[in-house]
């Protein structure tokens, strides 16, 4: 058993709407991954079940949590919630991850491996060795090019600025302003680590493959892009 898995008691964040499909599987497959975490999922009133599939896993394992919300407001704010909710029980790592198997469960070990000498770790699929699976031309372009358009405006030099398969050391957390972060959709994801690199901790970045969902469907959408765009402006003119 590796150091990270032996002596770690992480909390992995789900955030989920619509997700009947897929949380069952993903929890299961988390807890296999880490014998020692424990799994939050963040629903906001799913209208497919999810929040009572979740709660049933919950009442048969300890391991899972559930923080219900009383509707769709944003995967920022589900994440803070969910930040918050692991920062008040001592959690030693905090870590973001889809629902879907974008992001393979297999890469946590390796993420906590690589957080014992990061303050941030990023699963990247834009670093030697990572990449994305079953992603039309038009989908890879928009999503490269709106990293470089970030890392380019704010100054960083991670490649996958959007990710959101993230393990966070909690007193990165601590000092970052939870509760004054601008962005609710993927923008959020480039605001915190924006937000970590102007206070110093130190970021890093490890390759992982990112297939496409095979079950259900894609939160995606251009209003959604179109905020992560007007984020970084925001950041860069606006964040000290």
């Amino acid at each position: 058993m590796s150091q990270a898995n032996s002596e770690l008691a992480p909390l992995v964040i789900i955030p989920t709407y619509n997700e009947a499909e897929n949380i069952e599987a993903i929890a299961q497959a988390v807890l296999e991954v880490l014998p020692k975490a424990e799994l939050l999922i963040v629903d906001d009133n799913s209208p497919d079940g999810t929040g009572h599939i979740a709660d049933a896993l919950a009442d048969k394992e300890a391991r899972v949590h559930v923080l219900h919300r009383n509707g769709k407001q944003g995967l920022g704010k589900a994440y803070v919630d969910g930040f918050k909710w692991g920062l008040a029980r001592h959690y030693d790592r905090l870590i973001e991850m889809d629902a879907d198997f974008s992001h393979p469960p297999a890469y946590l070990v390796p993420m906590l491996e690589a957080s014992l000498e990061a303050d941030v770790v990023i699963g990247s699929r834009y670093v030697k060795g990572g990449g994305t699976e079953n992603w039309n031309w038009m989908r890879r372009a928009l999503s490269k090019g709106g990293g470089l358009y970030a890392r380019t405006v704010l100054g960083m030099r991670q490649r996958d600025l959007t990710a959101g398969f993230v393990c966070w050391q909690p007193q990165v957390l601590r000092a970052l302003p939870l509760d004054q972060l601008h962005a609710a959709g993927y923008g959020f994801q480039i605001e915190l680590k924006y937000r970590a690199h102007l206070k110093g901790f130190k970021i890093v970045e490890f390759p992982i493959r990112f297939p496409d969902r095979t079950q259900g469907i894609s939160k995606m959408t251009t209003g959604i892009a179109a905020e992560a765009l007007l984020t970084v402006w925001k950041l860069r003119l606006g964040v000290r």
